[in-house]
């Protein structure tokens, strides 16, 4: 790679942090999910979760950087089965998530003896990335961000590599700062009351952003 590549290839490390920081920081029901699940397991369970999201960001970047719009424009008529299928998962954890902490509420309420969560750091990496998976329009946004805009250019194959480095370690940082914070929340409701709350109000809020993704835009 010689110098005349290095601006090409820093162009593409800029575009590949904006883009994954673009569609990880805004928070919805998978964020949210985030958060509740590391509050209420561990930093390590809610890292692999992190990982799992980033996983599939960085996956839909290449997906994109490979196949560019054509590929994206392919994908739209699934979009609408796969936001109800993204939705309906999303309600599903929702609903689990109140049930256990209501169960698990009731339980402490008899014994003080901790019990270990079912969800362990495999299950939470690989639920996490399949979530993110469901969400089809990561691939049509980092097409149309990126890809889009320089359909007529050659693309540098190096430029391709950056760019997919690049969103997934941005997408990655972001997820782990929201695990990170869920770990500390967790730290600071010790409480089975304020435990029980958080998850309750996490349940809520995710039921109404997965609602909203069956509106129809």
């Amino acid at each position: 790679m010689g110098t005349d590549a290095a601006p090409v290839v820093t162009a593409a490390l800029v575009a590949g942090l904006l883009a994954g920081y673009g569609i990880a920081i805004p928070v919805g029901a998978v964020a949210t999910y985030l958060v509740s699940l590391t509050a209420r397991t561990s930093l390590r369970t809610g890292v692999c979760a992190a990982l799992g999201v980033a996983t599939a960001d960085g996956l839909y970047a290449l997906v994109a950087a490979l196949g560019g719009t054509a590929l994206a424009a392919a994908l739209r008529p699934a979009l609408a089965p796969l936001r109800w299928a993204s939705a309906l998962v999303l309600l599903a954890l929702a609903v689990r998530g109140a049930v256990t902490a209501l169960r698990r509420y009731r339980a402490r309420r008899l014994t003080t003896r901790p019990r270990p969560d079912p969800v362990g750091p495999a299950h939470a990496y690989v639920a996490l990335l399949g979530i993110t998976l469901l969400n089809p329009t990561t691939v049509v946004y980092f097409a149309a961000l990126v890809l889009g805009s320089r359909a007529t250019a050659a693309v540098n194959p190096w430029e391709q590599v950056v760019f997919v480095l690049a969103a997934f370690l941005a997408s990655a940082s972001w997820q782990l700062l929201l695990a990170g914070g869920g770990a500390l929340l967790g730290r600071a409701l010790t409480g089975h009351r304020g435990r029980l709350a958080t998850a309750l109000l996490s349940s809520a809020v995710i039921s109404v952003l997965a609602a909203r993704m069956l509106r129809p835009s």
